[in-house]
């Protein structure tokens, strides 16, 4: 049986909108390539350019580069950023969107990040679009 995951709209570059089912999130890290580009594919080590929407499962959104106009890069596969995206993002390829759903052992934990409102246990959701690697 496929997991639940949340219905992404919008287009490639642009502000997703994410719809979440009335089930529970897998247990495990879900990566879907709602679009794939092609370009390079992400090796770990490289530096990864992104733009990003993340939002808890069933919650708010928390973090999203779309508007603040701006994309982020950082180190990918090498323990910079939270394991989910280590994982998901590693073998993409540049010019993609993808959809992770990341569970909280993947991502901060029992800890959470509660100034940022993700709560310990969370199940984080993020759609990513790979802008570029250098």
């Amino acid at each position: 049986m496929a997991a639940a995951l949340p219905e992404v709209s919008g287009a490639p570059g642009t502000k997703p909108t994410l719809t979440f089912p009335d089930a529970s999130p897998s247990g495990e890290l879900e990566v879907v390539v709602l679009s794939r580009g092609d370009g390079a594919l992400v090796e770990a080590g490289q530096d990864i350019e992104v733009h990003y929407l993340g939002q808890s499962w069933q919650g708010g959104v928390f973090d999203n580069s779309f508007d603040r106009g701006s994309s982020i890069s950082f180190p990918i596969g090498v323990g910079a950023v939270i394991a989910g995206w280590d994982e998901g993002l590693v073998g993409q390829q540049v010019g993609s969107r993808v959809l992770l759903s990341i569970p909280s052992h993947l991502a901060y934990g029992d800890r959470g990040v509660p100034q940022a409102g993700i709560k310990g246990g969370d199940t984080l959701v993020f759609v990513v679009d790979i802008v570029g690697v250098s």
